[in-house]
């Protein structure tokens, strides 16, 4: 079953444009850039938002899309030896499911062979799947994107390099596939490169760019007027980059905290995704607590999870944070991504 989310009925007259983008002349089509001209001082001055009548809305159904391919076993190297399972705990370790986690999953697994009579190489390895599934399976694994308090947001936070701008690029092009309309707001505006690099990726995936006037523009007024532009258009989602600096925990939380303030003048915030490069192991860890810390994160994003065995970071962070990772990258490609699912997942690294 492909994932769930409501989007905006589609109408032939799009909603009027609010003030702040007045000035366009048209609906941009996808693809389109829009510059920034909104500064703080004119978000703060501004009147309470008028209340918005809600568009009608409807229930779509996202395609489903297959991951386990890519994910690499726990015992490509290994043998999985079911004469020595205490082997199988260096394994897990190896695979930076974490010390506590991997002695804990050693004894459940023995003794639910033992209770079984689970003695083969494919028993024992279809106890072990079953374990890791049940251990990652939780309720709150789906982006939320069925409240229908659209535009939906989502804050894109992680430290540079670990993939945020493929990932933003590959969410949005997945949405679009299924009528969604999509804005991205470039609100990583330290780094020039990274607003050209996303000006891609929002090409590619049929969605609207919201970039700054100005490198250096403050990252909040970027924000805000994204909110803006996705109403003007009648968006379904809006995307908002963040810069990936991580000096120290002050200065991320007050420019997160400034960002969040501005959004919710017209927007819920919906989802704050976190996103970890796989590759890093337990550094992504480190990575992890740092911004769950200052930035109410509410789910993961785990890219490159096809160029290591060390796939247990996904049971490290749900087990030790309790922060579920929700999507998985596997690949360079636009279309190599994917709703994170526990029973596949467990498959794809135990087989």
């Amino acid at each position: 079953m492909g994932f769930l989310f409501w989007k905006k009925k589609d109408k032939e007259t799009p909603a009027t444009a609010v003030e702040v983008v007045a000035e366009l002349n048209s609906e941009p089509e996808p693809g389109i850039v829009v510059e920034t001209s909104v500064s703080l001082a004119d978000i703060e001055s501004e009147p309470e938002p008028q209340p918005i009548v809600e568009p009608e809305k409807v229930e779509v159904s996202l395609p489903k899309r297959t991951f386990a391919k890519g994910i690499k076993s726990l015992f490509t190297r290994v043998k999985f030896d079911p004469e020595n399972l205490d082997e199988l705990e260096d394994v897990l370790i190896q695979a930076d499911f974490g010390v506590d986690a991997s002695e804990q999953i050693v004894v459940e697994v023995k003794a639910r062979a033992k209770k079984s009579g689970a003695s083969t190489e494919a028993e024992l390895k279809a106890v072990l799947t079953d374990l890791i599934t049940e251990n990652l399976t939780r309720d709150d694994q789906e982006l939320n994107l069925s409240s229908g308090q659209l535009p939906y947001v989502v804050l894109v936070v992680g430290v540079n390099g670990v993939g945020k701008t493929t990932t933003i690029g590959k969410l949005a092009k997945y949405l679009s596939e299924a009528g969604s309309k999509v804005v991205i707001a470039a609100a990583d505006t330290f780094r020039a490169a990274a607003v050209e690099q996303i000006a891609t990726w929002a090409e590619r995936s049929g969605a609207t760019l919201v970039r700054p006037k100005s490198e250096g523009q403050d990252p909040a007024s970027v924000a805000f007027e994204g909110t803006e532009v996705a109403i003007a258009q009648n968006a379904d989602v809006l995307i908002i980059d963040t810069a990936g600096r991580l000096q120290n925990k002050v200065d991320l939380m007050n420019e997160l905290d400034k960002i969040r303030r501005v959004v919710e003048k017209n927007c819920v915030i919906a989802e704050v995704l976190l996103v970890i490069d796989a590759t890093t192991g337990q550094n992504g860890m480190v990575q992890a607590k740092a911004f769950a810390e200052v930035a109410k994160v509410t789910g993961v994003a785990l890219t490159k999870l096809d160029g290591t065995a060390k796939g247990g970071i996904v049971y490290a962070i749900q087990r030790e944070l309790g922060i579920p990772v929700k999507l998985v990258g596997v690949g360079e490609g636009i279309a190599d991504f994917a709703f994170f699912e526990a029973s596949e997942f467990a498959r794809g690294l135990v087989s």
